[in-house]
């Protein structure tokens, strides 16, 4: 199995102006992020998986697996509130050439803990492919405990998990409390470097569609123990990020990757485009993050270049 750690983008879904799947951009997509990324997210919650349609994810997912340049392991998002039905899905779609299935909690019928746990434990059984859990409360309504998550982990085909609960505590207690081959991925891109820094292995991230470069030598410096300057590094991009939450996800990215030339910035009802506010907003925190990271590398570099010298 090649492995889920490092930083993944989970990519957005471009649509033309008649409200199609745009491959063209979506080409332009992978194109901008692989080389910087380790793995790829097809169909996650950023990718307006929600109002796509079966077909419309068959025809994303066969697009990535055939055009993916530098031949990133692939996860895949199937998810939902029906254990049947996500069961019979995984097993519906072709899924040659993905390495993994990203499977949220269950939203909206907010199962207990125990149906959690039953919940997830049907799917890995039924899988060929190993399941990464999601959990992510304030989309699904419920958290899943790191109580939960311990006891699943033991599950032979639950290789780890994306967390986007926000709550560093949390994270350690999973990262602490699971076998150590056991993935814990951060799903905010504002906490990754923390989450790393008491054990965590990587990110699933929404900053990495618009600056994959920056936001990965962040996420390599954390991960090489470099702690004090991943934060540096982060700093910042973190307005920028904020802003792109502004007016919900995949909104603020998706406008963001209009700004820069991806893709259209239009999404699926009962989402709207972003605002010209948002749209003038993130132009310009972007262009102020891309001059302020490199101006913080440059610095660095010279200091470290001194230090070498005194030595």
């Amino acid at each position: 199995m090649r492995t889920f750690t490092g930083t993944a983008a989970a990519l957005v879904t471009p649509f033309t102006e008649n409200g199609q799947v745009d491959f063209d951009a979506l080409g332009g997509l992978l194109e901008h992020t692989s080389s910087h990324l380790d793995f790829l997210v097809v169909s996650g919650t950023t990718a307006e998986s929600a109002t796509l349609s079966f077909e419309e994810k068959q025809a994303v997912l066969k697009y990535v697996v055939n055009n993916n340049p530098h031949n990133r392991p692939i996860m895949f998002g199937v998810g939902g509130n029906d254990t049947n039905s996500v069961i019979e899905r995984i097993e519906k779609f072709d899924l040659e050439g993905v390495d993994g299935i990203l499977s949220v909690c269950p939203y909206y019928v907010r199962p207990t803990q125990e149906g959690i746990k039953a919940h997830y434990r049907a799917i890995a059984d039924a899988s060929e492919l190993p399941i990464m859990l999601y959990n992510v409360p304030s989309r699904t309504g419920v958290n899943m405990e790191a109580e939960t998550v311990i006891d699943l982990s033991s599950h032979p085909n639950i290789i780890g998990i994306k967390d986007a609960a926000g709550d560093l505590t949390q994270a350690m207690r999973i990262i602490h409390g699971t076998h150590e081959s056991f993935i814990f991925l951060s799903g905010e891109d504002t906490l990754t470097v923390p989450i790393i820094s008491v054990g965590g292995d990587g990110v699933i991230s929404v900053i990495g569609n618009v600056m994959p470069e920056q936001y990965s030598r962040v996420i390599n410096s954390a991960l090489e123990g470099r702690y004090k300057e991943a934060s540096a590094s982060m700093y910042p991009l973190l307005d920028f990020n904020e802003a792109l939450f502004a007016e919900g996800n995949p909104v603020g990215v998706k406008t963001a990757l209009a700004n820069i030339g991806l893709c259209r910035k239009d999404v699926r009802l009962p989402l709207v485009a972003g605002s010209e506010t948002l749209q003038n907003r993130l132009n310009s925190l972007y262009e102020d993050a891309v001059k302020n990271f490199e101006i913080g590398q440059v610095a660095r570099q010279a200091t470290e270049a001194k230090k070498n010298l005194a030595i």
